[in-house]
């Protein structure tokens, strides 16, 4: 599993974001403290407080992760790998 700090303040960002991700096969969620959702909702994502850390985890891809990680480089904070 792969973790990353996500920015997600603003609608247009969670808009990007979800564009983003949907297009990859596999099971992708996002955290904040003890919620936990799809992170390819986006009724999801905006029931959560965007002002808080976001925990953006691969669980499971196809795809290759360099791929996914091209695709939300732009509301990337930090990177962990698990």
């Amino acid at each position: 599993m792969k973790t990353y700090e996500l920015d997600l303040n603003s609608i247009d960002r969670v808009k990007g974001f979800v564009s983003a991700i949907e297009k990859f096969d596999g099971y992708f969620d996002i955290a904040t403290g003890r919620y936990v959702v799809d992170a390819k909702s986006i009724m999801g994502i905006f029931s959560m407080d965007l002002s808080r850390k976001i925990e953006f985890r691969i669980l499971e891809t196809n795809a290759q992760i360099s791929e996914v990680e091209a695709a939300i480089a732009p509301y990337i904070v930090s990177k962990e790998s698990n």
